[in-house]
C-alpha cells in the first residue's frame, strides 16, 4: 500500500509538471506580440475644439490597420502636462510621437531630448518650430486667412471695416492665417478695425470682446473668427443685440454647428478641412518613418521652422457656404443631412 501511494504521488507530480511547462502564459504571449508592433505615441493639445476627437479617431483607426499601437494623451491645454506626456514617451521608448502643440517654445527642448533618443517626431497641425522634426503636416493655413478675408469681402467688407478674432498667439498656425487674411484686406481696401488673441482658444473672450466693445461692433462691416467655437460665441452675443445674421461671421474647421448656423443664415462662412485625409496621411507616414523610410509622395515639399528646412505636407481647405454646404459637407459624409438641417423646418 504504501508503495502504491508513493507511486501514484509520483505521477501526480509528473503530471502537474507537465501540464505547467507545456501551458504557455497568456500574459507574456501577448506583451511579446506588443514588442514586436510599432509603437506610435499621440499628445493632443485639448480635445474642446470639435474636430480633435475626429483625427484622433482617423489616426487611431488607420495606424492600427497598418499594425500599429497607439497611445493617446490629452493635454487639456497645459504645456507643462504637455512636455510631461513626451517625457513619457520617451522613458516608454516609443517609435514615433506625433504632437498636436500648444506652446511651440516651451517644446523645443523636450522634443530634442526625443530626437536624441531615435524617436521620429511629427507636428501634427501646428508646428514646433526651430525643432528639426521629421514631417510638419497640416492644412495650408495662409489660405484658411485668404478664405476667410475672400468671404467678407463678397459679403459687404470690400473697402470697409472688420474686426479680427484670432485663436492662441501661441499656436503657428494663428500667424500663417492672420498673414493670408491681411494679404486680402490689403488688395481689397478692407481695414482692420481692432485684432485680439483668444488665450487658449478660449471662446468666452470672444464673446467678452462683442459684449464690451458696441461701438465697433456697430462699424465693423465682418468678424473674423479665429475658429467655429469662438464663432458661435461670438453669434451668440450677437443675438442677444439682435444683430446675428445681420453681420457676416466666418470661422474654421466645419464643426456641426457652424454648419447648422450657415443653413440657418447667422454664419456667413466655414472652412472645411478634411481631417480625415489629414490624419490618415499622417498615420501612413508615421508607419514609414518608424520603418526607417523617409516620408515620399507627391504631396511632400520642404517649409523652413524657423531654423531648419524640414519635409512638410499642406493639404488644401475648402469654403464652405449656404450654396455649396451639401455638396461639400453632406456629400462627403463630413456630417449628416439631417444633423446640419437639424434646426430647419422641414420642405
Amino acid at each position: 500500500m504504501k508503495r502504491f501511494l508513493a507511486y501514484a504521488l509520483i505521477m501526480a507530480m509528473l503530471v502537474m509538471l507537465c501540464g505547467c511547462s507545456s501551458k504557455e502564459n497568456p500574459e507574456d504571449q501577448n506583451t511579446g506580440k506588443e514588442d514586436d508592433k510599432i509603437q506610435i505615441a499621440m499628445s493632443f493639445d485639448s480635445f474642446v475644439i470639435e474636430r480633435w476627437q475626429r483625427d484622433r479617431d482617423i489616426f487611431v483607426s488607420t495606424a492600427k490597420e497598418l499594425g500599429a499601437t497607439v497611445n493617446v494623451q490629452n493635454a487639456n491645454g497645459d504645456v507643462e502636462k504637455q512636455k510631461e506626456q513626451i517625457e513619457y514617451f520617451i522613458k516608454k521608448g516609443v517609435d514615433v510621437i506625433v504632437i498636436v502643440c500648444i506652446d511651440s517654445d516651451s517644446l523645443k527642448s523636450t522634443v530634442q531630448k526625443a530626437k536624441e533618443e531615435g524617436i521620429k517626431i511629427i507636428a501634427y497641425d501646428r508646428l514646433v518650430a526651430n525643432s528639426d522634426i521629421d514631417l510638419y503636416i497640416t492644412f495650408d493655413n495662409e489660405m484658411v486667412g485668404t478664405m476667410m478675408a475672400e468671404a467678407l469681402s463678397k459679403n459687404g467688407a470690400s473697402g470697409g471695416q472688420v474686426i479680427m478674432l484670432e485663436g492662441s498667439p501661441l499656436d503657428n498656425n494663428v500667424n500663417a492665417v492672420e498673414k493670408g487674411f491681411l494679404r486680402v484686406c490689403e488688395r481689397e481696401g478692407i481695414t482692420v478695425l481692432d485684432s485680439i488673441f483668444c488665450d487658449g482658444w478660449r471662446a468666452e473672450i470672444a464673446a467678452d470682446y462683442i459684449y464690451d466693445h458696441e461701438d465697433n461692433i456697430a462699424k465693423a462691416n465682418g468678424i473674423m473668427c479665429g475658429n467655429d467655437n469662438l464663432a458661435g460665441q461670438v453669434i451668440r452675443a450677437l443675438s442677444e443685440k439682435r444683430l446675428a445674421g445681420n453681420l457676416p461671421v466666418v470661422g474654421q474647421d466645419a464643426d456641426l454647428e457652424a454648419c447648422q448656423r450657415i443653413v440657418e443664415g447667422t454664419q456667413t462662412m466655414t472652412v472645411y478641412k478634411p481631417v480625415d485625409m489629414l490624419a490618415k496621411r499622417a498615420a501612413e507616414c508615421a508607419i514609414d518613418l518608424a520603418n526607417g523610410r523617409k516620408v515620399s509622395g507627391v504631396d511632400v515639399t520642404t517649409i523652413n521652422d524657423g531654423t531648419y528646412n524640414i519635409p512638410y505636407i499642406g493639404l488644401s481647405p475648402i469654403a464652405v457656404t449656404k450654396e455649396n454646404i451639401d455638396e461639400v459637407i453632406i456629400g462627403s459624409g463630413f456630417h449628416l443631412k439631417e444633423d446640419v438641417y437639424l434646426n430647419m423646418p422641414a420642405k
